[in-house]
């Protein structure tokens, strides 16, 4: 553990050190099922427990405001519904829910959907579903366009956007409600730019803390 913290400081400072200015802005959230509201333990048909759920998200706002990009990797969630013999991790819909006064243990409404429904990433379409080859899960990525959302648009949730007022929720046939979700934080610069090198290792932190 401690020979892998020092590869994710070491990671940071070399990408702090060689990072530019950048007028866009970055996010990050980091899925799981502890951030669920409520939270979850998830399980077989049988009963039986099942592995935890959890992802890695990233996102760059760009400098109009105009449109955000995505990057999300989700591991234990069936992203086919073939992954695995059993059904309740199977990947029903994927959303940011969002809103002015939405709390960790409070709940908001969907204002974009990039997976199941509703569909949000429409205008034009970008997103592209990519299930592992092999394991369970697999990575995701779209983009808002202002034009989108669920009745609403990304102008309009700009602010609670970037004041960890929206979160990332992954819904399952367990958790229909939820299994796995994390609210959007905004990575002050220079910070921004260690996200490619920390997103894989935070994955495999998390991998060998299990």
């Amino acid at each position: 553990m401690l020979r892998l913290s020092s590869k994710l400081s070491a990671v940071a400072a070399v990408l702090v050190l060689g990072a530019g200015a950048s007028a866009a802005t970055q996010l990050i959230a980091l899925p799981d099922n502890a951030h669920e509201n409520p939270p979850t333990t998830p399980t077989l048909a049988n009963g039986s427990p099942r592995p935890g759920s959890f992802g890695t998200a990233t996102f760059v706002l760009n400098d109009a405001q105009t449109a955000m990009t995505m990057s999300v990797t989700v591991q234990n969630i069936d992203f086919t519904g073939s992954q695995t013999l059993d059904t309740n991790d199977n990947l029903l819909n994927a959303h940011i829910h969002a809103s002015s006064t939405v709390t960790a243990t409070t709940n908001a409404p969907v204002v974009w959907g990039f997976f199941g429904a509703p569909l949000n990433d429409t205008t034009p379409p970008d997103v592209v579903v990519t299930p592992f080859a092999t394991g369970v899960g697999g990575t995701i990525t779209a983009k808002w366009d202002a034009p989108e959302g669920q009745g609403t648009t990304l102008a309009a949730q700009l602010s609670n956007i970037l004041t960890q007022h929206a979160y990332i929720n992954f819904h399952t046939t367990q958790f229909t409600g939820g299994e796995i979700r994390a609210f959007l934080t905004v990575v002050p610069e220079p910070a921004s730019a260690v996200l490619a090198g920390l997103a894989p290792l935070a994955i495999l932190r998390r991998r060998r803390s299990r």
